[in-house]
């Protein structure tokens, strides 16, 4: 029999929770019902109530209601269901999970799902799903299934009865499904996680073909800041044997508060991890700060208009010299082999002859400067030809198979 946690706040939502409760259980799985509320109600029937939560979190309920800074307390309290749900998976006694609630119950409840690791089956049903903005922060980096309710989750109409047995339904079913094994025990395909964007989307697919061909899993990540943050998140997880990082342009993101950031932490899971990589440069010489931040210098910048929403500024020599430290300090700390490949002739597709931002010279600011702060064990190899060029690929996929063995 499957485990479904049910995270809601039984305050507001109580016999809409009972509800989906009841279908679950019909549907032959466990419901666990796990209550976030923040605030005295009458109702009772919670298997894991606000008073457990809070103390999971160091706190308690007293301490709660006493309180009147509803943040902090929607901190706690989503703290507390955290690892609540996070000890229940690691005891084998959670299949899935499922909230329902508005805007704060969606919050919090979609952050208890982040907490858990890819592969656990996750659906948040939320009457402010398409609220322009939040469906992005509900489900961030994480695998999260969003169920727009479109009507508010209030009351047992028919139409909301509708929408909680159709959501049952969906958190059985991907409760059912075999979970993801991490088990390397040499049986199993070797995994690499490769980063991509569209210009350097004719290299990924050329690497990724070959290495399947010589039996290798390859899952491919866009690196526009959320995927390779989410790639990060799944190395440390230990779901991956390699990375190839073909577009690790987040890295210049983050210094310069660019679009594609993806955080602090970018570049660093395979190298505490002590697996392989590879890294490349496709982004690297661009940066995409919003343009309602634009200044002067930005302005004057050469550009490249990918398409009418997005604009690639090229980066300056000092940003570039920036990027390249900021690269040394990250790989220096890795604890398996790391290999840097440069493509000489563009970072590319957009960066070839003929584009306004086509600099090969400014970019040896970054090569030099990364070879100046790189320690012995990084090899840093220089391509005579564009990212996109064949010549490029194969010494991608040469180096792959020499690292992967």
């Amino acid at each position: 029999m499957k485990t479904v946690l049910i995270v809601s706040t039984l305050d507001t939502k109580g016999a809409e929770t009972f509800y989906l409760r009841d279908r679950i259980k019909e549907l032959g799985a466990s419901p666990v019902v796990l209550d976030i509320s923040m605030r005295p109600y009458g109702g009772v029937g919670a298997d894991i109530p606000p008073d457990k939560v809070a103390q999971a979190a160091g706190s308690t309920m007293e301490e709660i209601l006493a309180s009147a800074e509803r943040a902090k307390n929607t901190v706690i309290m989503t703290r507390g269901a955290a690892i609540i749900a996070l000890n229940m998976w690691k005891e084998d006694r959670l299949d899935g999970i499922i909230g329902i609630g508005g805007s704060t119950g969606s919050l919090m409840a979609t952050d208890v799902m982040r907490a858990l690791p890819f592969g656990v089956p996750k659906l948040m049903v939320s009457s402010t799903a398409a609220l322009p903005g939040m469906s992005t922060k509900y489900i961030d980096i994480g695998d999260i299934a969003l169920m727009h309710s479109v009507v508010e989750i209030s009351g047992l109409g028919d139409v909301l009865k509708n929408v909680i047995d159709r959501a049952a339904r969906g958190i059985c079913a991907m409760a059912e499904a075999t979970p993801l094994s991490l088990k390397h025990d040499g049986k199993n395909k070797k995994a690499v996680a490769l980063t991509m964007l569209g210009p350097c989307e004719k290299c990924a697919s050329a690497v990724r073909l070959a290495l399947e061909t010589k039996g290798y899993q390859v899952t491919g990540f866009s690196a526009a800041g959320i995927g390779d943050r989410a790639m990060e998140a799944m190395v440390a997880q230990g779901i991956f044997d390699a990375v190839i990082d073909l577009a690790p342009g987040a890295v210049m993101e983050h210094l310069v508060g660019g679009m594609r950031d993806a955080g602090p932490r970018r570049m660093e899971a395979a190298g505490k991890a002590g697996i392989p990589q590879i890294i490349s440069t496709c982004g690297v010489n661009h940066i995409t700060p919003p343009k309602s931040k634009y200044t002067e210098d930005h302005k004057a910048r050469r550009k490249y208009d990918l398409d009418k929403f997005r604009t690639w500024l090229r980066a300056s020599p000092d940003e570039l010299r920036a990027a390249a430290r900021a690269f040394a300090d990250k790989l220096n700390e890795a604890h398996g082999p790391v290999k840097v490949m440069i493509p000489m002739n563009g970072w590319s597709s957009v960066d070839t002859p003929g584009s306004s931002t086509y600099d090969p010279g400014e970019d040896r600011c970054f090569v030099d400067e990364l070879k100046k702060h790189a320690g012995t064990k990084i090899e840093i190899v220089e391509i005579d030809a564009n990212m996109e060029e064949p010549l490029f690929a194969r010494s991608v996929i040469d180096a792959g198979m020499g690292l992967l063995g």
